[in-house]
């Protein structure tokens, strides 16, 4: 089978685990070019990673031998990027969010339908093993009717990274801890339990920090079947812990920490999943995960473009995830907006 053809517009932090997972599924995938306007970073790039590199995006997003782009750059650049991409009749896996108000992310994931090509989000953390079979655990009604449930980002982000020029700023990025950090999980919990109504909310910037945006929210959500729900983030919990979900249900709990599940079941079975014993980038170290995750999101997406369907985080699916924290803040009374 003929392997699709991509180019990769951006080449700053996120690009490390998407270029190792290409390396892994080379048999899947040719890298025709990556692609930075920072010298520097492309320089640095080639070093690291066999592959074809240029300063050229626009090249690269109108080439005829290029079937999809990845699109790594910060947030306020996606719609434009997708839109240039999608005239290129390029398929796209963009890096999350979407964008940075949910105008423009609605703007990109309408545009992509419309062009009739395939839009995937990076959103990884549902590719963990350990999420993959909680998920099946609720499907198959194994935790019975979900009673209540419980999702915790206690993460750890210091001064210094603030400090970067545009880091979690309105106008670059789109927010804060919700966004930028804590869409991870939040996207697997609402992919978990369903869709949920805010009913509550705070958010604020911590004396831990010096920045625009919110290091600490929390709300009070309602899902859909009528079951009460918790929401907590920050990065303002040193030193960084594990993100958790629970998840209570009238045949038993399941409590999913960082890569780890457990199960216990009201009949007195218990199951345990421990795929990833190691970090998952909730502390200083921003990169501190492995690359499993995005590698089988990517192989997912390559799936959904031969077999003409969704990826599994398609741009509908991120833009739910996306419409949750817009209405955290709302609730909380947050800007959101510059």
């Amino acid at each position: 089978m003929a392997r699709i053809r991509i180019g990769i517009i951006g080449l700053g932090n996120a690009v490390e685990p998407h270029a190792k997972s290409l390396l892994d599924l080379k048999d899947r995938v040719e890298v025709v070019a990556a692609a930075s306007r920072s010298e520097e970073r492309m320089k640095a790039f080639a070093g690291r990673f066999p592959f074809p590199v240029t300063t050229d995006i626009e090249g690269v997003l109108g080439a005829s031998d290029v079937d999809a782009v990845w699109i790594l750059t910060p947030p306020n650049s996606h719609l434009e990027l997708v839109r240039e991409a999608a005239r290129g009749r390029k398929h796209v896996l963009l890096e999350k969010p979407l964008d940075i108000s949910l105008d423009r992310a609605e703007a990109i994931v309408a545009g992509m339908r419309g062009a009739g090509l395939t839009l995937g989000v990076t959103l990884q953390h549902r590719f963990r093993p350990a999420s993959l079979r909680l998920k099946a655990l609720l499907d198959e009604g194994a935790l019975g009717r979900i009673g209540a449930a419980s999702c915790t980002v206690p993460w750890w982000r210091p001064q210094a990274y603030y400090d970067q020029p545009g880091r979690c700023t309105l106008a670059r990025d789109g927010g804060g801890v919700l966004i930028t950090q804590a869409i991870h999980t939040l996207d697997l919990f609402r992919s978990l339990v369903g869709d949920m109504t805010v009913t509550a909310a705070t958010a604020a910037t911590t004396p831990v920090h010096r920045m625009e945006t919110e290091d600490f929210a929390a709300a009070l959500v309602r899902l859909d079947n009528g079951a009460p729900g918790v929401i907590q983030a920050t990065t303002a919990a040193f030193p960084g812990g594990e993100e958790r979900i629970e998840i209570m249900g009238t045949l038993g709990t399941a409590w999913l920490a960082g890569g780890t599940l457990r199960a216990a079941f009201i009949d007195g079975r218990e199951e345990i999943v421990v795929r990833h014993e190691g970090a998952t980038g909730g502390g200083a170290n921003v990169m501190d995960f492995p690359h499993d995750w995005h590698r089988s999101l990517i192989g997912d997406f390559l799936d959904a473009i031969k077999e003409g369907r969704d990826p599994v985080v398609s741009g509908a699916e991120a833009l739910k995830s996306q419409q949750l924290i817009a209405a955290i803040l709302d609730k909380a009374g947050w800007r959101t907006e510059g």
